[in-house]
């Protein structure tokens, strides 16, 4: 067929789809095959329409053209076997091995006899390969994501994905045209002709009088009409001109659509087609993925691909695009950080700076000499200092030795905090990264890394998989991403050039990362070994460095081209175009401009020896502030997270910071407090001084005896050491921090907080035994201790646009249509059970027992897959290993605990020492140990490799206690401290030395048993329960208590004759730091958030001078001035 003939095609296709013509449409692509409908396609796959997606396929290709064709086919008829097996439609299963399934016998035998051996199992899911398997919906989504990618990586379809790009109606106006034509060429031409037909040439009738023969333009509504057509794509075709997309619908999308933004071709011209742009339709995959060698069968564990995928399909073209809207109110310059409150002196060039998250006035500086420091800008105060040095140099590569003996000069490239503010990772000019935990004033070697050849140009924190994760680049070309115990993940290859720059983002559930290299290409990558999702060409084409706004809504980019010439731009993610291009550069830069964004709202870049700020919304310059001189020529600087404050380096290796009005309030009130905690640690010093030398002049003079000295004091309750390590640094941020005087915020009234009861969660007869959070923190777990599951989740709606948990909705307590509930076999004697239960990493699965069989649920369905494990002994704590689903932790009733390999049903081995029932078990990847705790308060430390006892330690217990009651574990998010609760106490461990470093116990206003603790999501507040319904928040550092709640503020008021009710259990969410939900013994569930006004627990007021009792509502507590107090003997 001619090319005209196949254009001719196309046309007829856009004007059947014009018309509605839906069957016809894909009957003509089919028969042609010309143009392979992917919209199309996906609805009746994920409808089961099998004949129909089988009919359309042949079109293109057949069963044995080649591997990738082979592969569709058989994914597609081994899921509608699948899908017949699941509905015990045995008849039609053997119908399909046979029929369609047969054909791949003789290129995979072993496959095939694996697939019919289905037919013997009750369940197919029992099949290891298919224990992901979930509903026929999810499967269905699943495998259309690995159509599509083989679809894409197939020859046969390359050129078939993408619809041409032309304007809408295009056969009307062909026609119209030929009318034109043939009106001009009439004899005796009309001013308004009448054509009736087609299908013979127009001519005009003749008429009395001859007229002048004058060109007539006819309008496209010459060619009739009907006056009811549906606007082009009602029907959901593939051809709509869709409206301009929702913001960040697809947010890496258009990248693949779009690959040359820099284009001189005009907008108008893309825009006008009607016709979305296919991923293929640009080279944006260069080295196709090819199937695996035999036809396997898939992994249906990975859901979250399959929502990457959908993420990734094409943005489509529309006449007119609109952009979504970012109103602000009119910028004010008294909103930018611009007045100049102090300048540090650094001693070496400030090479990368990063603000805490949390504490908004530490910032950490890496620098040219490798030196890497912690300043407190409130106190203008080092708080650490850490010259670079390598920690294992036998651990690093022959060529990284090679090249530091023969140049040992190294320079830091880049700083940054984890989201968490507990870590901080250091990248080098040479092969290594360095993470740091850090802990107050104190910056812990955590781990080292020999991450690329060369230069480690970028480093950053991401969180795939809900693992805390650290993504490096180099000159070496490649991204590499690590998990904190140093393993690595993934390894991204595709660029062509040094990676410069990287940026990991987050968007809905969808993980990804930017990467921009020295050749100015732009890179798009998720968490998987398929390769680069984009290939684009940055601005300048050199080296660029890309953000997003604090809100994750705004892409933006900054860089500078060979030339000098500087970009500033901001993207606009569902086209993969630019949607801006600030104004405001000088022509030529010496080096590379740096930048940063604050508050959603500015844009700030150093360059000409002066910052520049621009309003987000506003190509021009807003202003620029020289900060008193004495910048370089290309500043580098960095917003902390308020935006309040602005780190700028400065020509004489120092920096400056700059404030605004809100920014010198914090800095001053930082002043204050500083003030007031010196003055107050002097008087207890003098005061404590004058205690301890009235009972002994020999220990009066302790705090000058070396701090490892065997007469070093013994820790006391509540962390409170007569002598501290600490004390070998003058000040620090810990020492300020926890010398704030602030009153105990007290909530007494629901007012005072956000909160919601779980809808038909109140069971007088079941008390909540266990309570957890989904992982994606959209749900809710309960388990009762009549053995009885409850699963409540929130939806995405306007009240609640993230469809998090949240205390401001009520949610929906879930059900499936079944009915079914999840429930345990419970023995005849539930008061003597202990119920546990873990959930999977990807909340497909609960496992769970109360006092009988382990059993395993179905999140979807409620149904049970698999029980193991039966009594005696039963089962009494429950822990996936971090690494293996496979591999479970069971703590059992008879104090052992078994490892236990799901996949063989086998007990690997059986852990002995503890001599009551297991009642905590957590694993740490860090230092490869679980840590597991008992009923006797016994904590034991065991490798979680060879399962070889370390060591084991009785928690200390009040004087007469005896040494019973539940202790739980749980670790920090640094792997290395570790929360242990017991009804007496709460206390923080380092597990790397397993000691106890602070302790809290019961008091004053919170002097009943604790009932259950938690860390927050972030690991910088614990949250704990206790028997007579207080509920009370800890900084998680010192366990110093910054607020409780009394049962009065979310519990009813108790009648005369009602039995109490009782915080069983309390958890954390896993993504919002000040939300927690606590299970009562009514059965009831609950979960409770800071008020909108304070947003955060604890949020107290200073206290002025030695004023003490109530204040705003808050009465003091003698029990944070115990704790107070206890903080200056430490100092």
């Amino acid at each position: 067929m001619s090319s005209l003939s196949r254009e001719l095609v196309f046309l007829i296709l856009q004007f059947l789809d014009e018309e509605k013509f839906k069957e016809s449409v894909h009957k003509l692509e089919q028969e042609s095959g010309f143009f392979f409908n992917t919209k199309y396609f996906e609805e009746k796959a994920l409808a089961g329409e099998w004949d129909e997606v089988e009919k359309y396929l042949s079109g293109f290709t057949k069963v044995d053209d080649n591997r990738y064709s082979m592969k569709i086919f058989f994914e597609i008829r081994k899921q509608k076997y699948l899908e017949a097996l699941d509905r015990n439609d045995r008849a039609k299963a053997v119908e399909i091995l046979a029929k369609d399934l047969k054909v791949f016998a003789t290129f995979n035998e072993e496959l095939y006899k694996e697939i019919t051996q289905l037919l013997t199992l009750e369940n197919f899911r029992e099949n290891e390969q298919l224990s992901k398997y979930g509903d026929t919906k999810s499967a269905r989504t699943i495998m259309h994501t690995e159509l599509k990618k083989l679809i894409e990586a197939n020859p046969l379809f390359r050129e078939k994905l993408a619809f041409p790009s032309f304007k809408a109606s295009r056969l009307r106006t062909l026609i119209n045209q030929s009318l034109n034509w043939q009106h001009q060429l009439c004899k005796n031409p009309r001013p308004n002709p009448d054509i009736k037909t087609l299908f013979l040439d127009h001519s005009c009738s003749a008429s009395n009088g001859a007229r002048a023969l004058t060109p007539v333009n006819l309008p496209v509504a010459a060619v009739a009409r009907p006056s009811n057509f549906v606007p082009l794509g009602v029907h959901g075709g593939p051809f709509q001109p869709s409206a301009a997309p929702a913001p960040n619908a697809n947010a890496l999308a258009g990248w693949m659509a779009n690959p040359n933004p820099s284009s001189s071709v005009p907008s108008g011209v893309v825009a006008a087609s009607p016709f979305p742009m296919q991923p293929n339709q640009v080279n944006v995959l260069k080295h196709p993925r090819a199937p695996s060698n035999s036809l396997g069968l898939m992994d249906y564990q990975n859901a979250d691909h399959e929502q990457l995928m959908k993420r990734l399909r094409s943005a489509q073209t529309a006449n007119e695009v609109t952009y979504p809207g970012h109103s602000h109110p009119a910028a004010s310059l008294d909103d930018l950080p611009r007045n100049v409150v102090s300048t540090m002196r650094q001693g070496s060039v400030v090479i990368s700076m990063d603000f805490h998250p949390a504490h908004h006035t530490l910032l950490a500086v890496g620098c040219s000499s490798g030196e890497v420091t912690l300043w407190e800008v409130g106190s203008r105060e080092k708080i650490v200092t850490e010259p670079f040095k390598i920690w294992n140099m036998a651990a690093c590569s022959v060529i990284f030795q090679g090249s530091i003996v023969k140049e040992p000069s190294i320079s830091v490239t880049r700083v940054a905090w984890s989201p968490d503010g507990n870590l901080i990772g250091v990248s080098f000019t040479k092969h290594l990264i360095h993470v740091y935990a850090y802990q107050g004033s104190d910056l812990r070697q955590h781990l080292e890394i020999d991450a690329h050849v060369g230069c480690v140009n970028d480093l950053a924190f991401a969180h795939p998989n809900k693992q805390i994760c650290v993504v490096t680049c180099g000159d070496d070309k490649l991204i590499k991403v690590w998990d904190l115990s140093g393993k690595k993940l993934y390894t991204f290859e595709g660029h062509e050039a040094p990676v410069y720059s990287i940026c990991p983002h987050q968007k809905e559930n969808i993980q990804f990362i930017f990467s921009t290299a020295l050749d100015g290409k732009i890179k798009a990558w998720l968490y998987d070994n398929v390769g680069s999702r984009v290939d684009y060409d940055a601005p300048g084409q050199w080296c660029t460095t890309m953000l997003y706004s604090a809100d994750g809504s705004r892409l933006f980019s900054c860089g500078t081209s060979k030339d000098g010439d500087s970009f500033l731009v901001e993207w606009n993610e569902s086209e993969g175009a630019l949607k801006r291009t600030y104004l405001g550069f000088r022509k030529k830069s010496a080096g590379v401009v740096q930048f940063d964004t604050t508050r959603n709202r500015f844009l700030a870049v150093g360059e000409d020896n002066q910052v520049k700020f621009w309003d987000m919304d506003n190509t021009n310059l807003l202003t620029t502030v020289e900060a008193e001189g004495g910048l370089p020529s290309l500043p580098r600087l960095r917003f902390n997270k308020e935006g309040n404050l602005l780190a700028v380096t400065t020509a004489d290796n120092g920096f400056k910071i700059l404030a605004n009005t809100d920014g010198l309030r914090t800095l001053r009130a930082y002043e204050a407090r500083s003030f007031e905690a010196s003055k107050a640690s002097i008087e207890m010093k003098v005061s404590t001084s004058a205690m301890v030398s009235s009972i002994s002049p020999a220990i009066g003079k302790i705090e000058h005896m070396d701090t490892d000295s065997p007469a070093r004091p013994t820790p006391v309750p509540n962390g409170i050491e007569v002598m501290s390590r600490t004390m070998e640094k003058p000040r620090n941020l810990e020492s300020v921090d926890k010398s704030k005087a602030l009153e105990l915020t007290e909530i007494v009234d629901p007012t005072q907080c956000r909160q919601v009861t779980m809808p038909d969660s109140k069971d007088s007869v079941s008390k909540v035994a266990r309570l957890l959070y989904t992982n994606s923190g959209v749900g809710i777990l309960a388990l009762g201790a009549n053995g009885v599951q409850r699963l409540w989740k929130w939806s995405r709606n306007e009240q609640n646009p993230t469809g998090k948990a949240t205390a401001s909705v009520t949610p929906q307590h879930w059900q499936p249509n079944s009915g079914l509930l999840m429930a345990n076999d419970v023995p005849e004697n539930p008061e003597a059970t202990v119920p546990c239960i873990a959930l999977s990493k990807n909340d497909s699965y609960v496992m769970s027992a109360c006092g009988g069989k382990v059993s395993l649920f179905n999140m979807m369905t409620f149904k049970v897959m698999t029980t193991f494990m039966p009594p005696p002994p039963a089962s009494t704590f429950l822990a996936f290993h971090p690494q293996d689903n496979n591999i479970i932790a069971i703590g059992m009733e008879d104090s052992s605990i078994h490892i236990y390999n799901v996949r063989v049903d086998e007990v690997k081995t059986k852990l002995k020492g503890h001599q009551k029932h297991i009642t905590g078990l957590a694993f740490s990847t860090a230092l490869n140990v679980l840590v597991s705790s008992g009923a006797d308060a016994q904590l034991f430390f065991w490798t979680a490799d060879s399962w070889e006892k370390k060591k084991s330690s009785a928690i200390q217990l009040p004087p007469g206690k005896a040494p019973v009651g539940d202790t739980r574990v749980q670790f920090h998010n640094d792997q290395i401290q570790l929360l242990v609760s017991h009804e007496t106490q709460l206390a923080i461990y380092d597990a790397s030395k397993m000691e106890c470093i602070h302790k809290w116990v019961p008091q004053e206003a919170l002097s009943a048993p604790i009932t259950s603790a938690s860390y927050s999501c972030n690991s910088q507040l614990v949250y704990a329960s206790f028997a007579d319904g207080n509920i009370a928040v800890f900084d998680a550092e010192s366990l110093r208590l910054r607020c409780r709640i009394s049962p009065s503020a979310y519990m009813p008021q108790p009648t005369p004759n009602s039995a109490p009710i009782i915080p069983q259990v309390i958890t954390a969410h896993p993504q919002e730091p000040n939300q927690l939900a606590v299970g009562l013994s009514d059965g009831s569930v609950k979960v409770i958030e800071p008020s909108e006004s304070s947003r955060r627990w604890g949020m107290g007021v200073p206290v002025a001078g030695d004023k003490a009792g109530p204040e705003n509502g808050r009465p003091s507590s003698s029990s944070a001035a115990n704790n107070s107090s206890s903080d200056h003997i430490q100092r």
